[in-house]
């Protein structure tokens, strides 16, 4: 290992935990919000009205059922997909144990902005730091590449679906859910661009998927 390389090294896990760490925030923030949250927080707030279990602890479970679908579509996971996987779901229980329900329209909207910025954010860190996709991202590119089909579609017939299932289940559905679908991918392609970690060709291929790709 070049000592570049050795530097970057600790930026990238950095970046990483800390992307991790505030996309379960971003998440509270959205959901506390309560004007639509995002579609794969639909069907976990929709599950989460049928089982015991946390927000945080079904979204853990969701991932793993996810990446076991990446089987059959030979994906591979990288460290930062095991760490994603693993990781926001309790760290949105922390954002929901410290951010209050806003009770009036104009504090939710601002609730959802927030999360959504930060939501964003994060996902440019993570994917950033070149560990691997999220479960859900690799399951787009995963079956963008078997499917042959253009990657817009693939994630609208996903989200489309777990949304219909999560507000099937009692998940919130609102204008935030719609506005999500709409900003979240421009927003998170900012933010890559800015915490994009420069790899040599060796580190690309080590740290999996490329962040462009998963932005499509």
């Amino acid at each position: 290992m070049s000592r570049v390389t050795g530097m970057r090294l600790p930026r990238r896990i950095l970046q990483l935990c800390i992307g991790v760490f505030l996309y379960g925030i971003g998440i509270a923030f959205i959901v506390r919000g309560a004007i639509g949250a995002a579609p794969w927080d639909v069907l976990t707030q929709g599950i989460s009205f049928h089982v015991p279990l946390s927000f945080g602890v079904i979204t853990v479970l969701v991932s793993i059922v996810v990446l076991l679908l990446w089987i059959p579509i030979r994906q591979k996971p990288g460290a930062g997909t095991v760490v994603n996987a693993l990781f926001v779901g309790p760290s949105a229980d922390v954002g929901f144990l410290v951010l209050p329900r806003p009770d009036v329209l104009w504090l939710q909207v601002l609730f959802f902005l927030v999360g959504l910025t930060v939501l964003a954010a994060a996902t440019g860190m993570y994917i950033g730091a070149h560990f691997g996709p999220g479960p859900r991202d690799g399951l787009m590119t995963g079956l963008h590449v078997r499917l042959g089909w253009p990657i817009w579609v693939v994630r609208t017939a996903l989200e489309v679906t777990v949304v219909a299932v999560g507000w099937a289940l009692g998940g919130n559905v609102g204008v935030g859910t719609v506005a999500f679908a709409l900003l979240v991918g421009p927003m998170c392609q900012f933010f890559m661009r800015i915490f994009a970690v420069r790899l040599t060709g060796g580190e690309q291929h080590a740290g999996g998927h490329r962040a462009d790709a998963v932005a499509g």
